[in-house]
């Protein structure tokens, strides 16, 4: 029975310490510029971007704005109930806070995080891009980080200054989802 405290014990001491390095997320540099940043993808309501996207969408907006990135990529696909996909939702939002059209690309296939960044490098090399910054909320940033390594990205991270997940009953879902998902990601490589 020590035994299988024991293990217990350590299983949760593990699953505190990888929630831990999420949390603490990847460093980040206000001075990093890049290519591209690349959106990741979050849910649209029809034909908005929810409100967790469209943090992610201003603060693109603003890296593109400061001159920290030449380009934005929106990533997603359309989900069935939605209007639109993810990606063209934030282009529109995107052209109607006044961004134009040339300085926005898309690709609407992708409905992970893996596949964003799998279909971004495709984009990035068919404009010609090499470094990207991945914009998302604070806590997926750990794990898309990972992603875009495995993948031979030359990228760093820019989290969203402002996100939904503010109180701790909004922030322990998404910390618990991301600690299932990053285990998947080094289980499985997506």
């Amino acid at each position: 029975m020590k035994w299988l405290a024991a293990l217990v014990a350590g299983f949760l001491c593990w699953i505190a310490g990888v929630a831990v390095w999420i949390a603490i997320g990847p460093p980040e540099q206000s001075s990093d510029y890049a290519d591209v940043a690349i959106v990741l993808g979050a849910a649209v309501d029809g034909d908005v971007p929810s409100p967790v996207f469209a943090a992610r969408i201003d603060h693109a907006i603003g890296l593109l704005r400061s001159g920290r990135v030449q380009l934005i990529i929106f990533t997603g696909a359309q989900s069935p109930e939605d209007t639109l996909s993810e990606s063209e939702a934030a282009r529109q939002y995107a052209i109607a806070d006044g961004v134009p059209s040339g300085f926005i690309q898309t690709e609407a296939v992708s409905r992970t995080t893996h596949q964003n960044l799998v279909e971004s490098v495709k984009v990035m090399n068919a404009v010609g891009a090499r470094r990207a910054l991945i914009v998302s909320d604070p806590l997926h940033l750990r794990r898309a980080n990972m992603m875009a390594h495995g993948l031979g990205l030359d990228a760093k991270v820019s989290h969203t200054p402002t996100t939904r997940y503010k109180s701790w009953s909004t922030k322990a879902p998404f910390l618990m989802r991301e600690v299932y998902f990053i285990h998947h990601f080094w289980l499985f490589g997506e």
